[in-house]
């Protein structure tokens, strides 16, 4: 099956749902076959994403910076634990290892992240689907604020469309699905 990496954050957020919803979309990649590939912290919902995929019998690929690694307290309990030299190689390496990607509530690291990855693919970089897990409405505002850009003529609608979006972790992943067949 395919590679999905995964963008989200290293911390938990506010909400019980957050954690809820990267448990199940941990679980719900590895019951369907599918790897993930993720920034490799064991904290956050980088660790509840990671662990639910690794019990469920999935494979999980990290990748993070040697400078990171205590910092964010790596996973050492994956599949394969990547180590890069830098930030912008972390990118890469995650990016060169997906069919997909996926980002979750975060903070800076994933907006940035999220933002380069669909740049890339407006540039033709990749061909690669791109998706939200917009839960309990965390990226409404960000949606909102994307479409607002569309009709000031910012942004091109085709562009727009590059980045789906779903409200729970199975219609997200079948939403990725049907673009990867």
């Amino acid at each position: 099956m395919s590679r999905i990496c995964v963008y989200l954050g290293s911390r938990e957020g506010q909400r019980p749902a957050f954690m809820q919803a990267a448990r199940s979309l941990g679980e719900t990649l590895a019951t369907r076959g599918h790897t993930l590939v993720y920034g490799g912290a064991r904290v956050g919902l980088m660790g509840a994403l990671a662990n639910a995929a690794l019990e469920a019998g999935g494979e999980v690929i990290g990748v993070m910076p040697t400078h990171l690694v205590e910092r964010e307290q790596a996973h050492f309990g994956l599949t394969e634990l990547i180590r890069v030299a830098n930030m912008h190689e972390r990118k890469a390496t995650m990016a060169a290892h997906a069919d997909a990607f996926v980002a979750l509530p975060g903070g800076i690291g994933t907006f940035e992240e999220l933002f380069e990855i669909w740049t890339w693919g407006y540039l033709g970089l990749h061909e690669k689907p791109l998706a939200l897990l917009d839960t309990e409405g965390f990226y409404a505002p960000l949606l909102a604020f994307l479409d607002n850009t569309v009709e000031n003529g910012f942004l091109a609608p085709a562009t727009r469309a590059m980045l789906m979006d779903a409200a729970t972790p199975t219609a997200l992943i079948e939403a990725l699905e049907s673009e990867l067949r």
